[in-house]
C-alpha cells in the first residue's frame, strides 16, 4: 500500500513541478509511450487537473472557482488517466524503466506528458490573445536600451 501511495505521489507531484529530470533510454520509451497514447480528450483531462492542483495555491485561489465535487471529479478523472497509461497502455514500457531506472522514470515520463498538455492551455488562441495583452503595459525603451546594451540586435 505504501508503495503505491508513494509511486502515485511522486506522479502528482512531478506533473504539478514539470521539473526536469534524468532520462535513461528506457525512461525516454516510456515517455514516448505516454505521449503517443494519450488522446487529445486525455490531455484536456490532464490540461484539467494541473490547472485545479495550481487553483489550490493561495496567491490565486480566489480566482479560480471549482467546487469540491469538481475537484473530485477532475483527481478521479486524472488518476484513472494515469492508472490506465501505466498498466495497460504503456505496461512494458512502464515495467523495463521501472526495472532498470526506478520510479524516477515515472516522474520523468509523466512530467514530459505534463508539459506536453500544458502547451495545449498556450496554444488555445483566447489565451494567446489574452498574454499578447501583456506588450500593451510593456515599457518598449527601456526592454530596448537592456537588448542595446547587452548587444542584442533587434529586428
Amino acid at each position: 500500500m505504501f508503495k503505491k501511495i508513494a509511486i502515485t505521489a511522486s506522479i502528482l507531484a512531478s506533473l504539478a513541478a514539470f521539473s526536469p529530470a534524468y532520462a535513461g533510454p528506457y525512461t525516454d520509451d516510456l515517455s514516448k509511450c505516454l505521449v503517443k497514447s494519450a488522446s487529445p480528450s486525455d490531455q484536456k483531462d490532464l490540461i484539467r487537473w494541473i490547472f485545479a492542483a495550481i487553483a489550490l495555491h493561495p496567491d490565486i485561489r480566489s480566482m479560480a472557482n471549482i467546487s469540491p465535487d469538481e475537484r473530485a471529479a477532475i483527481n478521479k478523472t486524472a488518476a484513472s488517466l494515469m492508472v490506465r497509461l501505466l498498466t495497460e497502455d504503456c505496461r512494458t514500457e512502464s515495467v523495463v524503466a521501472l526495472k532498470y531506472e526506478g520510479t524516477v522514470s515515472v516522474q520523468t515520463s509523466f512530467s514530459l506528458l505534463g508539459q506536453i498538455a500544458a502547451q495545449g492551455i498556450f496554444t488555445a488562441p483566447e489565451v494567446a490573445a489574452g498574454m499578447a495583452d501583456l506588450t500593451a503595459n510593456v515599457d518598449a525603451d527601456k526592454l530596448n536600451a537592456l537588448y542595446k546594451e547587452a548587444g542584442v540586435v533587434q529586428k
